[in-house]
């Protein structure tokens, strides 16, 4: 095999989780591969340089295997390599939204209790 569609790589390679979301990245420009973006049917080839933007972050890998078969993560991450440079990127904007303060959700409605200390603290009850 010396090519293979790029959504089909992307998916193999645990990327995306459907074709069609990797299809779909590849259209909305979320892959580039040497440094211009490509459509879901071009043909990916060993040595290749992809850049990858996904829920995860962005990686920048270089392609070391072909496969059209989606297997267990440990097989789908021994396709590609990832550059030293991306993973200490992803992992410099990880630690930065760990350390952005978390809001806790509100209830939708306040209890009967919520609302009588809530209008006690604005002064009206």
């Amino acid at each position: 095999m010396t090519g293979l569609r790029i959504d089909k790589w992307l998916w193999a390679a645990r990327f995306f989780k459907t074709r069609t979301l990797a299809a779909r990245a590849c259209e909305l420009g979320r892959v580039e591969a040497q440094g211009q973006r490509v459509k879901a049917a071009r043909e990916v080839r060993i040595g290749d340089m992809l850049l990858v933007k996904n829920d995860s972050g962005d990686f920048q890998v270089e392609v070391l295997r072909l496969s059209d078969v989606r297997g267990p993560a440990p097989v789908g991450q021994a396709l590609y390599r990832e550059t030293d440079e991306s993973r200490d990127a992803r992992l410099r904007a990880a630690a930065a939204r760990k350390a952005m303060p978390v809001f806790e959700q509100r209830q939708a409605k306040p209890s009967k209790r919520d609302r009588r200390i809530t209008e006690r603290l604005r002064g009206r009850g």
